[in-house]
């Protein structure tokens, strides 16, 4: 189903867009502007799978044995003398 709406551009993106049509890189202003959107939704996929991903690895680590714990000293001890031996 196709939507009609109107849509106000500044003249900064009006001219973008325009330029993409006459470029051939768009066949109209409304493919460019739908393309657009879907990046939009591709990017919000993207943040939404990350963000998912991060909050799993965080309840995992609460969800450890405080045994496998590293303390911060013996991190960058040992980052240090990977630093010094590289």
């Amino acid at each position: 189903m196709t939507v009609k709406t109107t849509l106000s551009f500044t003249d900064r993106h009006h001219s973008f867009l325009m330029a993409k049509v006459k470029q051939g890189t768009f066949a109209t202003a409304s493919s460019a502007v739908a393309a657009a959107i879907e990046m939009l939704i591709e990017d919000e996929i993207h943040r939404e799978n990350a963000l998912k991903a991060i909050s799993s690895a965080i309840s995992e680590r609460i969800d450890a044995p405080h045994s496998e714990f590293v303390s911060g000293e013996d991190l960058f001890r040992s980052a240090l003398r990977r630093i010094e031996a590289g």
